[in-house]
């Protein structure tokens, strides 16, 4: 996160700790209440489970989730512990991590990441990874305008290197300049593709053991890569 952008996060969890406090009731004794208010502290919890979407993503599979009350007591402890990470980011990889780049699930393609967000906090790593499959070859079939054909048909036909034909429609990544670096891309595509849908999307699809965490971000990284040059490329219809 940029300092602004680290400022506001912090801002935001902040106030919802404090506004999710427990306050006793003026002239109930015994009685409790959030410091906020029910209502208002809601709102706070909105944008506070933002955050630690991403910044502490685990809190979601954190023992206790499942038992969340009014007392907001498990989102408190969360939200300090990302206010936590974010305010010691710098010393925390200096002294707790190993000096190696980070990368965050919600900068992957919006194709691949908005579709499986839920599925990915809740733990369903091989639904999400099959979903992002679904998600590439549908976003794919509307940007050439097919849906007679499917994944790895459909990208090799999107990336051939043969002209496009009425219906069948192709996609470019860069101008034809009779290159090797024009053919490569292009066959580069469409052969992630084939690896993908075989080796990623069929297999989550059909029951195999439900992948660690970071195997599956791997995996939805590749689907980003494939997401961002279908994205990226260039409609070139026939004459």
């Amino acid at each position: 996160m940029s300092d602004d952008k680290t400022a506001w996060a912090i801002e935001q969890l902040r106030a919802f700790v404090h506004g999710a406090e427990l306050v006793g009731v003026s002239g109930l004794v015994g009685m409790t209440q959030p410091r906020a208010g029910y209502n208002e502290v809601s709102k706070l919890a909105d944008t506070a489970e933002l955050v630690m979407d991403r910044v502490v993503p685990e809190w979601r599979q954190a023992h206790g989730y499942e038992k969340r009350t009014s007392s907001w007591v498990f989102h408190r402890e969360w939200a300090n512990r990302a206010i936590n990470r974010l305010e010691r980011a710098d010393e925390l990889a200096a002294y707790a991590g190993d000096g190696s780049p980070t990368m965050s699930a919600g900068g992957l393609h919006p194709w691949v990441w908005d579709g499986v967000r839920s599925l990915w906090q809740t733990g369903h790593y091989r639904a999400a990874l099959a979903t992002a499959g679904s998600l590439v070859n549908i976003n794919t079939q509307a940007k050439v305008g097919r849906t007679d054909i499917v994944e790895t048909d459909l990208m090799k036909q999107a990336f051939s290197l043969g002209d496009p034909a009425p219906g069948a429609n192709r996609l470019r990544r860069m101008e034809d300049d009779q290159s090797k670096t024009y053919a490569n891309l292009h066959r580069g595509a469409w052969c992630l593709a084939e690896g993908l849908y075989a080796g990623i999307r069929n297999v989550s699809a059909h029951g195999v053991e439900e992948p660690t965490e970071q195997v599956a971000l791997e995996q939805l990284a590749a689907w980003s890569v494939l997401a961002r040059w279908v994205d990226d490329a260039k409609v070139v219809t026939a004459a």
